[in-house]
């Protein structure tokens, strides 16, 4: 449905360190930086993340990352918490989503809710 979602940080270096980091287990990697903030994906995906340097307080969003396996939520939530993210939903089952959602939260740099979901079984 996304073609890109961009949003904006007050500390950029912070937040980049972090979702850098924290999206690596699910394949995302920078596939651009410039003067306006940077950019990630995954290597063979349409669908991109761009975070941008801001002077004003961001406004904060829920965020969620499909992950590939039940494995890559739960690595997403260790690096997550490593990186100095929040715990906001450990990996489990969401079965008031659907029976399958499998997911962990996170709350990153300027209080964005950070989700890594799987829906298979």
């Amino acid at each position: 449905m996304f073609d890109h979602v961009v949003f904006g940080v007050s500390n950029y270096e912070e937040a980049k360190a972090f979702f850098v980091k924290v999206l690596a287990p699910l394949g995302v990697e920078v596939i651009s930086e410039g003067p306006l903030g940077v950019e990630l994906c995954r290597p063979d995906s349409p669908s991109s993340l761009c975070i941008r340097r801001v002077e004003e307080k961001a406004t904060h969003l829920h965020l969620a990352f499909t992950a590939e396996s039940r494995q890559q939520v739960h690595e997403f939530h260790r690096i997550a918490l490593e990186a100095g993210g929040q715990d906001n939903g450990a990996p489990g089952l969401r079965p008031q989503y659907s029976g399958n959602y499998y997911a962990a939260f996170v709350i990153g740099p300027d209080g964005h809710n950070i989700e890594a979901v799987f829906h298979e079984p």
